[in-house]
């Protein structure tokens, strides 16, 4: 049953040749991938929410409110393995029990009381300040990847810059050493399926390999903090202790896991979305070229428009109603973020880029418990990157139609993006 899903990623004839299936909500159409927000509005525009065979007989969420509803309501877990499709699926058969445990031991798959416990250890050592700290690493590091492409006066941007900058980054972050900075992207890369499971064409085995190569690895950098520490997460994670709690080694290892995939996809997807914005609204890019305190408002402004994390799910820990809908347990409510904040009902002409947009409340990020752990990182990122560019490249231009994009319905960013000055 996975490899028809799989399948259905890779192939389009089968979508729509299978449409009852599918129904009218389909992500996996590569129009869908360059432009999903026709798709959006349909869906907004339906009296009730859109119910899927795909989701076990849950339901599709496109309206701000109904996505912040579900993020926020208790009867709706992050333990996807208590989906009904996950039980009929059965991704993780035949995988190790190492493998398994780490994935489910993730904060994204945590409910209260277990994430609340691991989130308070998690928050001492992820401060805003260890992010102030990066920040003149982060400029280092930009100015650095500019340096290597600006007298070729062309450069490939998500490859050149938005790709190495957050790995870089994160390996500062955590403490990783210079010379294993490659298999650390590496790792991350495979890792990063398991946000977007269904991309996982060949299964999750290569995924298992990654996680189990830099278990072995990271065990090792535990131990040695432990004996030794350092000024890095890492030492501070092996550290963080709370009436008598500490972090298991299975949590340890989550949570680098977490930190090096989401963190890398997410920031690679902002940096590639904003810019591909600013190329194709000019006047916007002049006003933040001409008044570079902007930034900060045009980041959350780039992260509403068009958000690198499209989507998220939950599912029912009992039966209930959730946006006047009935679903049963088990079933999977899938909240669309990327629509949400282009829903016309909770902002003002949606669909316009406005750098300077005031009353932003946009849930790129996610909402309640699970608010991204690394947003602040994120920003950060983002903010320095687009800064930078615009003051150094000011005549930058580049491709406007982004015809790549990545195979997935929960990511959304260029695989590529040419610009030349």
């Amino acid at each position: 049953m996975l490899r028809i899903f799989q399948t259905l990623v890779r192939w389009e004839w089968p979508l729509r040749a299978l449409r009852p299936l599918v129904g009218p909500f389909n992500p996996f159409l590569r129009e869908f991938q360059r432009d999903p927000y026709p798709a959006y509005r349909r869906l907004q525009a339906r009296d009730r929410p859109l119910k899927s065979p795909l989701l076990g007989g849950g339901i599709v969420l496109a309206r701000y409110d109904d996505v912040v509803a579900a993020l926020t309501d208790a009867r709706l877990s992050v333990d996807r393995t208590n989906a009904a499709v996950f039980r009929r699926l059965q991704p993780f058969r035949g995988l190790s029990d190492d493998f398994v445990a780490g994935i489910t031991s993730t904060l994204l798959m945590l409910d209260p009381p277990a994430h609340t416990r691991l989130r308070r250890l998690v928050n001492k050592a992820f401060t805003p300040r260890v992010v102030e700290t990066l920040r003149p690493r982060i400029q280092a590091q930009v100015d650095e990847l500019l340096d290597r492409v600006r007298s070729r006066r062309a450069m490939d941007l998500v490859r050149d810059l938005a790709v190495p900058l957050p790995v870089t980054v994160i390996a500062e972050l955590l403490g990783v050493p210079i010379e294993d900075r490659a298999h650390l992207k590496e790792w991350s890369d495979a890792l990063a399926v398991l946000l977007d499971p269904l991309q996982a064409a060949e299964g999750l085995a290569g995924c298992q390999r990654a996680y189990d190569e830099l278990a072995t690895y990271m065990r090792a950098i535990f131990a040695a903090r432990r004996a030794e520490p350092r000024d890095d997460l890492i030492s501070a994670l092996v550290a963080v202790e709370e009436q008598g709690q500490t972090l298991s080694e299975t949590e340890l290892l989550s949570l680098v896991f977490l930190i090096l995939g989401a963190g890398h996809e997410t920031t690679t997807n902002l940096i590639g979305n904003a810019v591909l914005a600013l190329l194709r609204h000019p006047a916007e890019r002049r006003r933040l070229q001409d008044d570079p305190s902007l930034v900060d408002s045009a980041v959350e402004e780039f992260l509403r428009f068009d958000s690198p994390v499209q989507a998220t799910d939950r599912v029912a820990a009992e039966e209930a109603e959730v946006a006047g809908v009935r679903i049963r347990r088990g079933a999977v409510t899938l909240c669309l973020l990327g629509a949400a904040n282009r829903d016309p009902a909770r902002f003002p002409d949606a669909d316009r880029l406005d750098l300077g947009r005031r009353d932003n409340h946009h849930l790129a990020f996610g909402q309640g418990a699970h608010f991204c752990l690394g947003a602040a990182l994120a920003r950060a990122e983002a903010q320095i990157a687009i800064a930078t560019l615009l003051r150094e490249l000011p005549d930058l231009d580049g491709d406007r139609s982004a015809s790549q994009w990545r195979r997935s319905m929960v990511l959304r960013g260029p695989t590529s993006l040419a610009l030349s000055w």
